[in-house]
């Protein structure tokens, strides 16, 4: 197992993805450390997130607030216009949380103890080895899809996701080095992103293919397998978008909990398996127009339809819920993705 974790982190040396967050081996080696607060930040924009989507974010997050001290102290409006449009807003929600924990409860510090980085807000046992392994370089188990994916190719394990998560998790805990466990964590997430990808695994230049079952069974392309999903149920609303003549918005800030927790956004109904008719409890007395076209989102666990409705309102015009957002305060970035389709649709 030392051999084959060997091999890896020599592969690593020379192949290691280039990240705004990520400290490049060669660094590592001459005896520098990560930020543990880059760490983190990119570990929670992370889930269920694309690297390719979390890039710029990640720039802009550590651009504008480049300590865990400048976050804490931050707007929380103007953190969550921020990560408008990178979904699961509980991630942004937490990340406040947990920045003014570690300010409050650890001296603008993140703990390096594993059971600590657990009882932070947000940090759940994925995100809590991640960090312990990569910012202060401890043995953690890291399993992530592409962790899952390496492992159950490399020793042919047929058992579907997620029941074999137990058992994947067994396998990277036997290849996890003693030294570098870091650089290691990183290597396995980099094979499996670039190597031992999902379609059509670069088998030929994999550094791990002679000792790889599924490669020598053939078995490769079909693994993991995976439990059949359920199809994604389809919930309707509408929502509305009322323009003041001095051209202010009329938006809402949704509740902390449940989904676009925290996030402005345009009033509506309720997201209802069913269809309702038009209009259905508007924030105001307007002259409603229905927006031609509809807006269609994907969630985690259900698609969303909505119907837009639209209505230019006179100066003082009291709605019965929400507030007027002056149009120099108002940016359709900061809205998250499905309201920004809502905006977008009615522009046409």
């Amino acid at each position: 197992m030392r051999d084959l974790s060997d091999d890896l982190l020599a592969w690593y040396d020379t192949h290691a993805r280039s990240m705004p967050w990520r400290m490049p081996p060669a660094e590592k080696k001459a005896g520098s450390y990560p930020d543990p607060y880059a760490v983190w930040m990119s570990e929670i924009m992370l889930q269920q997130t694309t690297v390719a989507a979390v890039r710029e974010y990640f720039r802009r997050f550590i651009s504008r607030w480049p300590t865990v001290s400048d976050l804490a102290a931050a707007d929380d409006a103007e953190v969550m216009g921020e990560w408008a449009g990178l979904g699961y807003y509980a991630r942004a929600r937490n990340l406040l949380k947990c920045a003014r924990v570690v300010v409050d409860q650890h001296d603008g510090t993140f703990p390096d103890d594993h059971a600590a980085l657990l009882k932070l807000p947000g940090i759940g046992p994925y995100t809590a080895a991640a960090i312990a392994s990569i910012a202060f370089d401890q043995r953690h188990t890291v399993v992530d899809g592409n962790v899952e994916r390496v492992m159950a190719r490399m020793f042919d394990e047929h058992t579907p996701l997620p029941l074999a998560k137990p058992l994947l998790t067994a396998h990277a805990d036997r290849l996890t080095p003693d030294t570098r466990a870091g650089d290691y964590a990183q290597a396995v997430m980099d094979l499996g992103a670039t190597i031992c990808t999902p379609q059509s695994p670069a088998c030929g230049i994999c550094p791990w293919r002679n000792p790889c079952v599924a490669r020598a069974k053939g078995t490769a392309p079909d693994l993991p397998k995976k439990t059949p999903k359920k199809a994604k149920p389809v919930r309707h609303g509408t929502v509305y978008l009322a323009q003041r003549s001095d051209g202010a918005w009329l938006i809402e800030t949704r509740p902390d909990s449940g989904l676009l927790g925290g996030m402005r956004g345009w009033p509506g109904s309720e997201w209802m398996d069913i269809a309702a008719p038009r209009p259905v409890n508007p924030p105001l007395d307007a002259d409603w127009s229905h927006v031609a076209g509809e807006v269609r989102h994907t969630f985690t666990h259900f698609h969303l339809v909505l119907d837009v409705m639209a209505a230019t309102v006179p100066m003082g015009t009291k709605p019965r819920t929400g507030t007027f957002l002056p149009h120099t305060q108002f940016r359709p970035s900061d809205l998250p993705t499905v309201m920004r389709k809502a905006f977008d649709l009615a522009q046409k």
